[in-house]
């Protein structure tokens, strides 16, 4: 009897094959814009498609691995990577996954939509990345701490052009040490501290517990300078060189490849997910450091310039690797016959497909719109698009972070046995989003963030003013759902009503999540409205698909079923 082998799934191109991308592209930069970015996405899709998705096998089948001496006993820390690893850093400095909001040609084709265009390259690279998308998010961050007026020029022109590099010779990424054992997310805590040297620089200690990238050149750290007194505000962010080629400290004849003196990487993490990327326990002992902007003005405001890009970052990860998640999901279910027919026949396997694509769809319009409004504010100081993005980037990045996990779930489970078998590559779309809700805060602490962002700064008009608008495109398309997001416009007012009137009130703080994810749904439902209006079908379908789901708490099987084709 010939033993039967299942066809592998083959998705479709990550960039032809998406519609809602292309026609997002389309309606943000316009047709010549768009025409602009096709090279480039074109350009990486096929390698995203080949030989980036072997590199991230290789990648994920080689994990890093920590050697602390050399033959001879000295300490040497170094982290090995695997050839997957090290393709995937010259692929993301060659297609500029990093460099292209900074670089001035970019700029003048595509002006603040230059972020919209880096979207669209995340998107296609990060699903095949082996979470390399964790330090260009980081790299991303510095860049944009660096490009502060504040920051002296001379530590500006000496790392920035190696962030935004674009030749993977001299391109690097940037590590992010900020959590502490004791703290975690609470940054009061942090007990790392900064005392200035008589050359200007600074020298560091304390002890960091998460710090991804731990092979990058160069990292933000967050310390309190000696003196400053309690309390997160004051925290201050620095760049600490990882290796001597670039400590002053280190002596000539000590190799350039050792650690800085005053680094010391205790161990590399064993994690649940994310297994290529090098995450370690750092120590720091009168590391040298550079400050980055004036230590003696509260830092912790700079260094949220560099969270805020890693927040949309993340949602960007997220909703990317739900899209390719589905595009495998659907690849597989034609490929597979089961009662006597292709899995994709199924009514049931098609509604939820179907419902998945729905979430896919959602969660792309949140990333894409926290990414239009940063370009906004980077390029014209947009003082509306800047008010926005106070409350986007973290509802876009706790709510597609939930998404992702749900949706991975979904993904393995469609897949049968062979989802749960590691070389089919398929259980990593879960291992890997469960990372989603946790890096750059969790869903609680980033709900807590919304609520100081609508009570301290009034970031919930713009939000509001929005959804209002969204109400009136979506009537000529839907009553139904013009008046759904009206009814949910209207009981977020009050909720917000209510919170300005005590926001410390218990109740407040209980349901700070609820709240949260409330708005994020309702903000998606506006943005589809907003993309169905300017003339895509796939928007107008998901619209109503995700209001019914989301905001309505409805059963949306029989329609997801019907509208699988065009929601894919």
């Amino acid at each position: 009897m010939t033993r039967y082998v299942q066809p592998a799934p083959t998705p479709d191109d990550p960039y032809t094959g998406d519609a809602l991308l292309r026609s997002w592209l389309e309606r943000q930069l316009g047709p010549a814009g768009h025409a602009a970015a096709k090279g480039p996405l074109t350009e990486l899709a096929a390698e995203v498609t080949g030989v980036l998705r072997a590199a991230h096998a290789d990648a994920e089948a080689h994990p890093p691995t920590l050697v602390r001496y050399d033959p001879w006993g000295a300490r040497v820390d170094r982290v090995r990577t695997s050839a997957g690893w090290q393709a995937q850093r010259a692929a993301a400095a060659r297609h500029a996954v990093v460099a292209l909001p900074y670089l001035p040609s970019a700029r003048d084709t595509w002006g603040a939509a230059a972020r919209v265009v880096q979207h669209a390259l995340l998107h296609l690279h990060a699903p095949e990345s082996a979470t390399f998308s964790c330090p260009v998010a980081m790299a991303d961050g510095a860049a944009a701490l660096l490009s502060l007026d504040d920051v002296d020029a001379g530590v500006r022109d000496a790392w920035l052009p190696r962030l935004i590099s674009t030749d993977p010779d001299t391109a690097i990424v940037s590590g992010q040490w900020m959590t502490e054992s004791q703290g975690g997310s609470d940054l009061a805590r942090s007990s790392t501290v900064g005392r200035p040297a008589a050359d200007g620089s600074w020298r560091l200690t304390g002890e960091k517990w998460f710090c991804s990238a731990a092979d990058a050149p160069m990292a933000v750290a967050l310390a309190r300078p000696d003196g400053a007194g309690r309390g997160s505000r004051v925290l201050a962010p620095f760049l600490v060189p990882r290796y001597a080629a670039d400590s002053p400290l280190a002596g000539a004849s000590v190799a350039p490849d050792s650690p800085a003196p005053g680094v010391t990487v205790h161990r590399l993490k064993d994690k649940l997910g994310t297994w290529a990327l090098p995450t370690a326990e750092i120590g720091l002992r009168d590391a040298y450091a550079l400050p980055l902007g004036d230590p003696a003005v509260p830092g912790l405001v700079r260094a949220m310039t560099l969270v805020v890009v890693t927040r949309v970052h993340n949602a960007s990860a997220a909703a990317s690797g739900m899209r390719r998640g589905l595009a495998l999901a659907r690849a597989y279910a034609d490929a597979r016959q089961v009662a006597g027919g292709r899995l994709a026949d199924s009514p049931l396997h098609r509604a939820t497909l179907g419902a998945l694509a729905v979430d896919a769809a959602g969660a792309f319009v949140l990333a894409g719109h926290a990414f239009a409004l940063l370009g906004r504010v980077e390029v014209g100081a947009d003082p509306d698009a800047a008010a926005e993005l106070r409350v986007v980037a973290p509802l876009a990045k706790l709510a597609t972070g939930r998404l992702a996990v749900s949706s991975a779930a979904e993904y393995v489970e469609a897949f049968g046995g062979a989802g749960y078998v590691e070389d089919t590559g398929v259980p990593r779309l879960l291992r890997d989003a469960q990372v989603l809700p946790i890096w750059e805060g969790t869903t609680n602490v980033l709900a807590l963030d919304v609520l100081r962002a609508v009570t301290r700064e009034d970031a919930g008009a713009p939000l509001l003013r929005r959804l209002d608008a969204a109400v009136e495109l979506a009537r000529p398309l839907s009553p139904a759902l013009a008046d759904t997001l009206a009814g949910v416009t209207a009981e977020l007012r009050g909720r917000l009503a209510d919170l300005a009137a005590d926001p410390t009130a218990v109740a407040q703080l209980a349901g700070a999540r609820g709240l949260a994810l409330r708005l994020a749904y309702a903000l998606s439902t506006a943005l589809l409205v907003e993309h169905a209006a300017w003339g895509d079908e796939q928007a107008e379908v998901a619209a109503g698909l995700w209001a019914r789901r989301w905001l309505r708490h409805e059963d949306i099987a029989v329609d997801a079923h019907r509208h699988l084709e065009l929601l894919c």
